[in-house]
């Protein structure tokens, strides 16, 4: 598996996906810290664009550093430069997922000159400090109502927001992730718990990481094209919650996948690529 070395020596695992002769795509993982493998393919991209999917520090196949505050997510941008000067890229286009986009956005604050085009799938929004509340997901949530699963999920979901949730709340509400709760969105949600560098994750957020104001004032800025692309079902990232965000940017481009949760290349793949195929073409 290919690797390069941070700029303070942490081995970073990526995987190349596609054979196109064209400049890749790299592509952010969300979680936070969750191994790269729970993308997939991206439910078929590769075959429009050669893909770069790098796992962050202390997750899947990538090492764990030495100094774990290396985990929050502003001290991560030195890693995305690295994998940019490693692969030879003047520019690059990049996708982030989830999480994730807290990453990309801190990215593009910094070097807003190495960004091709940036696309945002069922993006974090901490960063731009426009985290969603209970009304903004409880207003997803009703669009449920008539699922097998959907009083057992609610309840764990008001739980989960009062604060006074069980582990087993956090197992019962995740068919609101998804667009269909089958067999295949239950088997991803399973393969998470082994995905998840926990402790990381609880850096990635922590105290300093994120600068509303600059990264606002940056996206304001950014003459990048950019697709900001929500699942109509998506309990994590709320519609009108992604829809704020993609207002921060002059050219972004935001759209909202029909019957999708938080994962929308499962719930939809051919309408997943061709979004993104197009935008990145």
């Amino acid at each position: 598996m290919p690797a390069l070395k941070a700029p303070d020596g942490t081995r970073l695992a990526y995987r190349v996906l596609g054979e196109g002769t064209g400049a890749p795509v790299v592509c952010l993982p969300g979680g936070p810290m969750r191994d790269s493998v729970y993308l997939g393919d991206l439910g078929g991209l590769p075959a429009h664009r050669r893909l770069i999917v790098v796992d962050q520090r202390g997750a899947g196949r990538s090492a764990t550093p030495d100094d774990p505050a290396s985990y929050r997510c502003d001290r991560l941008v030195g890693d995305v430069e690295a994998l940019r000067v490693h692969l030879g890229l003047g520019r690059m286009d990049l996708l982030a997922h989830s999480a994730a986009a807290n990453l990309a956005v801190r990215y593009v604050e910094r070097y807003p000159h190495r960004v091709g085009r940036l696309v945002l799938v069922t993006p974090g929004t901490d960063a731009a400090g426009l985290g969603a509340g209970g009304d903004d997901r409880r207003e997803v949530a009703r669009l449920r109502s008539d699922e097998p699963w959907y009083p057992a999920a609610s309840a764990a979901f008001e739980a989960i927001d009062a604060g006074a949730a069980a582990a087993a709340d956090w197992v019962t509400v995740a068919p609101f992730l998804y667009g269909r709760w089958d067999e295949a969105a239950q088997a991803h949600r399973a393969a998470e718990e082994k995905q998840w560098n926990e402790a990381a994750a609880e850096v990635f957020g922590s105290e300093g990481a994120f600068d509303p104001e600059a990264t606002r004032a940056a996206l304001a800025a950014l003459g990048t094209p950019v697709l900001v692309l929500a699942g109509e079902f998506d309990l994590a990232s709320p519609p009108r919650v992604v829809a704020r965000l993609a207002a921060l940017f002059p050219r972004a481009e935001s759209v909202v996948q029909p019957g999708a949760g938080h994962y929308p290349w499962l719930d939809d793949a051919d309408r997943f690529v061709s979004v993104t195929a197009r935008f990145l073409a």
